[in-house]
C-alpha cells in the first residue's frame, strides 16, 4: 500500500473516530427507505417547484461544500439524486457532522423534493444518518459536460484489478451493473422458455464419484469421511439422462461446471451451462428448439434498460452444414481418409500444438477448430460429427461412421452442443471402454466406464434429444463481449502478490 493511500485511509479512520467520539452511529442497522432515487425524481414533474417528502438511501458519489450549504449526489441501484444540506435547516451541530463524511459513505436522508435554479430535482435534507463509513476510497473518475453531454472518465482503468475487485468495479461503473442485469435477464428468459414447454428444472450432483458427459480434465478433491476421491462435474449430462430413465421426460439444469483447463479470453475453469433433455425427440427437433430459445434469450437481453450493446437479431432457420463436408472443403483434402502421421502433419501446418500427444479424435477436433470453427461468423449449425468425437451420441441413420450431433457456432466460438442421445447400453459400454483405453494411455480428458449409468440405461432409456448451451459464451455473443471475464462476476484469477 502506497504512503499516499495510507494517508488517505488514515484520514478516513480519523473521521470515523471523531464520529464515534461525538456519539454518532457509523455502521447502521437499517433505514426506512420510502423511494429509490429513480422513483423519487418523477414525483416532481416539470413545471412543479416543490414536492413530497421522501426518504432515500445510497452511496455518496459527489460532494460540493459552500460554507453554510453543501450539495451531494447519492446513488443507489436505480440511479442517483441530488441532496441539498443547509446549516440554517439542520442546525450548527448537525451540519458540522457532515465534515466527517466522505465520497463512498452510505447514507440515508429524508426531506422534501424541490427543483434547483438549474432545474435538477433535489432533496432538501431535513434528517440524515450515516449507514456505513467507507474506510477505503472508491476509484471514482471525473465527469465533465461536453456539448451538453456528460462524459465520465473512469478512475479505475486497471482491468485486472477490476476483475479482482468486482465489488469496486460495480460500485463505480453503472454500465457494468447493467451488463450483469442483462445476464440475469438472459437466464430468466431461458428458464421461462423451458418452463413454458413443460421442462422441469432439477439439481444434480456437483461432486461426483466419476466424471463424464464431456471430454475434459476434471478437478479432483477428497471426501474425508468416506475416504474417497471425488470430482467436480465437467458436465450435467449423465445425471440428467438418469432422470429421463426415471420418468421425467423433459428436464433441465442451469448450473456451474468445472474443467481443469487453461484460462483465456473464451475459457474460465468455472462456467455456467444450461443442459436440457427431451424424451422422444432427436437432434433435428432440438435444432428448432435451440433456434426458438435463442430468439427469446436475445429479446430478453435487448430489453434491458440502459444496455449499450447492439444485440443481434436472429434470422431463423440458421444455416446447416455437414461436419465432414465443411472440413474437406476447408482443408482441400479428405481429412478422414488420412493416416495418423499425415493427420499430424496437417495439424502442425494449421497451427495445432503438441500433436504427438493427441489421439486421432482430438487431432480431428483441433484441425476442425482451426480450419472451420474459428471462421464461422453468423449462427450456424454444424451437423453429423465422426463417431470418435461423440461417445454419447447415436449413430447417424444410414452412416454409422457418423453421429447425430450438432454444434452451434457464431463468431468463431461454440455456443451449443447437442445429440440424438445414445440409448443402447451395449453400444454405450463399447464407447465407454474405448474412452477408458484412451484414459489409460494418458489422455487426461477421456472418461472411464460409468457402471451405474450403464445400469440405468439397461432399465430402458427412451430416445431423446439433449442440448448443452454455454451461458457465458452465448451472453458474450449477444453483447459483443470479447473476454469471458467481462461476463462473469468473479472470474478465476491468479493470487495477488503477497496473498
Amino acid at each position: 500500500m502506497s504512503d499516499e493511500l495510507n494517508f488517505v485511509m488514515q484520514a478516513r479512520r480519523d473521521k470515523l473516530d471523531a464520529l464515534v467520539a461525538s456519539g454518532q452511529q457509523v455502521f447502521g442497522y437499517s433505514f426506512d427507505r420510502s423511494h429509490t432515487a429513480a422513483a423519487a425524481v418523477p414525483l416532481l414533474p416539470a413545471g412543479v417547484e416543490e414536492g413530497p417528502v421522501v426518504s432515500v438511501a445510497g452511496r455518496i458519489v459527489a460532494w460540493r461544500a459552500h460554507g453554510k450549504t453543501a450539495f451531494a449526489h447519492v446513488a443507489d441501484g436505480s440511479g442517483k439524486i441530488q441532496l441539498y444540506f443547509r446549516k440554517d435547516e439542520l442546525g450548527d451541530e448537525r451540519f458540522e457532522v457532515l465534515q466527517h463524511y466522505d465520497l463512498g459513505d452510505i447514507v440515508g436522508v429524508t426531506g422534501p423534493l424541490f427543483r434547483t435554479k438549474t432545474g435538477e430535482v433535489t432533496i432538501r435534507v431535513t434528517q440524515f444518518e450515516l449507514l456505513a463509513k467507507a474506510l477505503r476510497p472508491l476509484p471514482y473518475g471525473k465527469e465533465e459536460v461536453v456539448d451538453g453531454q456528460t462524459i465520465r472518465h473512469s478512475g479505475f482503468v486497471d482491468q485486472e484489478q477490476r476483475y479482482r475487485q468486482r465489488y469496486a468495479d460495480l460500485a463505480v461503473h453503472p454500465e457494468v451493473r447493467t451488463i450483469f442485469v442483462a445476464r440475469s435477464r438472459l437466464i430468466g428468459a431461458m428458464r421461462a422458455f423451458l418452463d413454458g414447454r413443460g421442462f422441469l428444472e432439477v439439481e444434480t450432483p456437483v461432486l461426483q464419484p466419476l466424471y463424464g458427459g464431456a471430454a475434459a480434465k476434471p478437478f479432483v478433491t477428497h471426501h474425508n469421511a468416506l475416504d474417497m476421491p471425488l470430482f467436480l462435474r465437467i458436465a450435467d449430462e449423465l445425471y440428467l439422462k438418469r432422470l429421463v430413465v426415471g420418468g421425467f421426460e423433459r428436464v433441465y439444469e442451469i448450473g456451474h461446471d468445472f474443467r481443469n483447463e487453461g484460462i483465456d479470453r473464451a475459457h474460465n475453469p468455472e462456467f455456467t451451462m444450461l443442459e436440457f433433455y427431451q424424451a422422444y425427440a432427436d437432434y433435428a427437433e432440438m435444432m428448432t428448439v435451440v433456434e426458438a430459445l435463442l430468439v427469446a434469450a436475445a429479446d430478453a437481453v435487448r430489453s434491458t434498460p440502459g444496455l449499450a450493446a447492439d444485440v443481434p437479431t436472429f434470422s431463423t432457420p440458421f444455416p446447416r452444414v455437414q461436419w465432414t463436408a465443411a472440413l474437406r472443403e476447408a482443408a482441400g483434402v479428405d481429412v478422414m481418409a488420412l493416416g495418423d502421421e499425415e493427420m499430424r502433419q496437417l495439424a502442425k501446418r494449421v497451427g495445432v500444438e503438441h500433436t504427438q500427444k493427441l489421439a486421432r479424435g482430438k487431432l480431428l477436433d483441433e484441425i476442425f477448430q482451426a480450419l472451420v470453427e474459428r471462421k464461422i461468423e453468423r449462427p450456424t449449425f454444424v451437423m453429423d460429427y465422426p463417431v470418435e468425437l461423440s461417445p454419447l451420441a447415436k449413430p447417424k441413420r444410414g452412416d454409422p461412421s457418423l453421429t447425430e450431433r450438432f454444434e452451434l457456432f457464431a463468431n468463431g466460438r461454440e455456443l451449443a452442443n447437442a445429440f440424438s442421445e445414445l440409448n443402447d447400453p451395449l453400444d454405450q459400454r463399447v464407447r465407454f471402454e474405448a474412452q477408458a483405453r484412451l484414459k489409460a494411455a494418458g489422455d487426461e480428458e477421456a472418461s472411464g466406464v460409468d457402471e451405474d449409468y450403464l445400469r440405468a440405461m439397461e432399465y430402458g432409456m427412451p430416445p431423446m434429444g439433449g442440448v448443452g448451451i454455454g451461458v457465458d459464451r452465448l451472453f458474450m455473443y449477444l453483447t459483443g463481449t470479447a473476454n469471458i471475464r467481462d461476463v462473469i462476476l468473479f472470474p478465476t484469477m491468479r493470487p495477488e502478490a503477497g496473498d
